[in-house]
Parts: C-alpha cells; structure tokens; sequence
C-alpha cells in the first residue's frame, strides 16, 4: 500500500516535508472499490532523517550558480539549437535514446564550473554516468553532489522543438538542497531552495489543487521509452476522470506540476538527473510525490516504480492507489 507522500505544502497551510503517513490502511481508499467510504489519512511529522541543513548553503553564491547554467546554455546549447549536423547526432542505447555534442560540452562546462563553485563536491552527469557507471556512487557518498541533466529531452532539441531544459541539483546525503530549471529556448528559470519556496523568472511559484471532479490531466513516461509491463501498469491511468498523455522533458513536465498546468506525472524510470531537480521544485511549489512502495522517491535509486508528483497529496493518492492496484 501508500504509506508516504514527500510533501512540502507553503503559504497558510500547515508545512510537512518527507511527511509519513501513520498507517497503511489510511490509504487503502486511494484504490477502494467505488461507493467505499474512504478513511481519513493521518500524517505524522518524518523521523530518522539526517537535517538537510548539514551543508551550509549560506556560503555558496546561488546566483553564481544560475550563471553557470545560462552560461552553459549560451555557450554550448543554444548556438547548436536547429544547427546540428548528421556526425553531432549520435544513437546511445537505441534510436530514441539520442546523445548531442551540445550534451557533452554543455555537461563538460557545468561540471567544471559548478565544482569550482564548491570545492569538494562532486558531479553526476547523465553523459558521465553513461560512460562510467561507476560515477552514480557519489550520491551515496558524504561529498556534496552536483546532478546535472546538461540536455533534458534531447529528442526535442534534435527535432527543433523549443521543449527541452538543462537541469542542475544540488544534493548531500541523499537529500536534494536546490535546484535549477532552465529552458533556454522557452525563456524560463524555475529555481527551488529546500524549506524556501520555489520561483519562475523570479515569481513564486504554487502548485495549487485540481478544480473538484475536474479531469487530471497527467504526464506518463512515453511508451518509446517503456516495456510491455510497464505499459500495462501505466495503462491503469486511461480511465474516468484521467487523461494521460506521453511526457516530453521530464524537467519541464514537473515545472509545469509546480505551475498548475498540469496534475501529476507517472514515470517508471529513476534516473536522479532527470527527477532531483523536478521533485523539489514541485514539493517547494507546495505539492506531493511517492512510489508505489510507500517510500519517498530516493536519488541514489532501487525505489520501487512507477511513482509519481502531484499538484497536491489528494491528488498523489490517487495516482499511487491506481499504479498500485495494477502494479
């Protein structure tokens, strides 16, 4: 069963983060027969977290930080944007799993100059990783990690569609501190502070809650990217009151979670450079996540999948108990 939403809720509503709820059977209506009265959740405050508060943020520049992606940006992505040749293309694990020289450049120059921002830490890059696993021990380590997605949705920057983003976190001790959002194309900076609140181009951002029996309109891992069984499992969403569709940039899909535009995501895959950025910028904008476990999604990896962001936790519930039933 659901056992645990990671929630952070802003403004007048009381506040939970890594939020458990006290019993299985408090969730159980999440995936109650219809007709069945639901029963109603109890939250408890989370215990046995190391405070996230054990990395100093006060003396890294967090607007230097910003720099360094746009920079990146600037320098690496956007001037191959609509140029790329044939040779700058190249297939990783198959044709839709795409790789760019603006991937490799870009994540070259962000990891140069965000470990210059914070001597001692450590970088996760999608390409990195790629070419040494090896490299995903850091998020289990005791360093601050750099998480770095240097082109988030590379089929769309291949094809010329503007929806795709760099994606940069910040994370120790498996908690992720801060994130970045950036779609250069699209003009938007979406930047989260654990325990600080999210912002788009400087406005805050609130994730606010779906309109009452409004259908919810959720963002699935696209099937190019799934197995049969996964595709079966995400098949539980195609029902009354739900309306999936395929996602394009994770990153994006989450900034538009933490804008309202959307409802929630369901994704069957983990990859931290994909979701560490997206997950805190939803839970500062006020929503909820969880797996089908019961568990807060962990960047380190082994969370049980599919598992899902949300607008709000009512919302989280109800994409959970359906994942869950066909799980």
């Amino acid at each position: 069963m659901i056992e645990a939403l990671r929630t952070h809720v802003s403004g007048d509503t009381a506040n939970t983060t890594d939020t458990a709820m006290a019993a299985p059977d408090a969730l159980a209506a999440a995936a109650a027969p219809a007709g069945t009265a639901p029963a109603a959740p109890a939250v408890i405050p989370p215990t046995g977290h190391a405070p996230a508060a054990a990395l100093d943020l006060s003396a890294l520049d967090l607007a230097a930080v910003e720099a360094a992606v746009r920079r990146a940006a600037a320098d690496e992505i956007m001037p191959r944007f609509r140029q790329l040749a044939a040779e700058d293309i190249v297939e990783k694990n198959g044709p839709h799993d795409l790789v760019t020289v603006a991937d490799r450049l870009a994540e070259e120059q962000l990891t140069a100059g965000l470990s210059a921002l914070l001597p001692g830490s450590r970088v996760v890059g999608e390409e990195a990783v790629h070419a040494d696993p090896t490299v995903l021990d850091a998020l289990s380590g005791d360093a601050p990690v750099w998480i770095v997605d240097p082109v988030d949705g590379t089929r769309q920057f291949v094809h010329g569609d503007p929806g795709f983003a760099t994606l940069v976190a910040l994370a120790h001790r498996g908690e992720v501190l801060a994130s970045w959002t950036y779609a250069p194309a699209l003009d938007l900076m979406a930047v989260a502070r654990r325990g600080a609140g999210a912002e788009l181009n400087g406005v805050p951002l609130h994730t606010g809650t779906p309109a009452p029996g409004a259908v919810l309109d959720v963002a699935i891992s696209h099937f190019d990217f799934t197995t049969d069984d996964q595709k079966r499992v995400l098949a539980a969403l195609d029902t009354d009151g739900i309306a999936p569709r395929p996602c394009g940039s994770a990153g994006l899909e989450y900034l538009y979670v933490a804008r309202g535009e959307i409802d929630a995501t369901a994704f069957s895959w983990e990859n931290s450079w994909d979701h560490a950025a997206g997950l805190l910028l939803v839970h500062e904008a006020g929503g909820a996540s969880g797996t089908v476990a019961g568990r807060p999604f962990r960047i380190e990896g082994g969370n049980a999948l599919p598992f899902t962001a949300a607008r709000d936790a009512e919302t989280a519930r109800r994409i959970l108990g359906l994942l869950a039933a066909a799980n």
